[in-house]
């Protein structure tokens, strides 16, 4: 039977939440470092920053939370963590223009160096506990780049993990988007498991098979045609198979 809630939850399972998490806890330790009373008097670039850091790494939960009901939610929440992240950028870009700094190329040694380190997939159970052991590991693995008390290095290499989580965004949206063209969506499913269900019911009933493949068949009336407003007996494996029969009230499975 048609499992009508699909898959959900799995984020944790996913290298853009981890880089989402790397890209929040960084942006908090860079906030703390680097504004002040002085330079950020009403508090609005770190609270745009954080709220930015804070959106992709939440919209990435709920996207995932969502998944078993509705891809079309799940993929515009990736969509609106994507946004976060591309937001968040633009306020490390400004940081680093108004020190008079160029973002570093991609070539650049030390941006080679930071791509060089691999952010383990997560493979442990699915708790809290568990997953905070594996992201302060992550963290711990990547803070000499992205928690680095030089604040152009730290911008920078902020900005290579925010460039990463929106490239397997990207890629998740993608899959996403081929799996519901190929499997249909959660209307889909519902229909499907409604049909699985009154199949069942009439095979019960003494439902004739279908002489092309042997599968049940499903009363239908005929909308059209001579023969429009009369019943007849298809097979419920339409339109993989398009077997019929005449109509026989009390036709028994043979």
């Amino acid at each position: 039977m048609t499992e009508i809630i699909g898959a959900y939850g799995g984020y944790r399972r996913t290298l853009s939440f981890g880089f989402a998490c790397l890209v929040y806890h960084a942006t908090e330790v860079f906030c703390e470092r680097n504004y002040s009373y002085k330079n950020d008097a009403l508090g609005k670039t770190v609270g745009q920053m954080m709220g930015a850091a804070r959106s992709a790494r939440q919209n990435i939960v709920e996207g995932s939370s969502r998944a078993g009901t509705s891809k079309e939610t799940e993929l515009r929440l990736y969509d609106v963590a994507k946004g976060s992240l591309e937001e968040l950028a633009g306020d490390y870009e400004a940081f680093l223009i108004g020190r008079g700094e160029i973002p570093w190329a991609e070539n650049d040694s030390r941006a080679s160096q930071l791509m060089s380190l691999v952010l383990d997939r997560y493979t442990g159970p699915l708790s809290r506990h568990d997953y905070g052991k594996y992201i302060l590991a992550m963290r711990g693995r990547f803070a000499p780049f992205l928690e680095a008390e030089d604040p152009v290095a730290a911008a920078n290499a902020i900005l290579i993990a925010i460039d990463q989580a929106c490239k397997l965004l990207h890629r998740q949206m993608e899959s996403i988007a081929a799996a519901f063209r190929e499997e249909g969506g959660f209307t889909e499913r519902l229909s499907k498991a409604r049909l699985e269900t009154r199949d069942a019911q009439v095979a019960a009933q003494g439902a004739p098979k279908c002489p092309k493949c042997g599968k049940p068949m499903r009363k239908i009336i005929a909308r059209k045609g001579r023969n429009a407003g009369n019943p007849f007996w298809a097979c419920t494996g339409y339109p993989d198979c398009n077997g019929t029969r005449n109509f026989t009230a009390g036709t028994s499975g043979t």
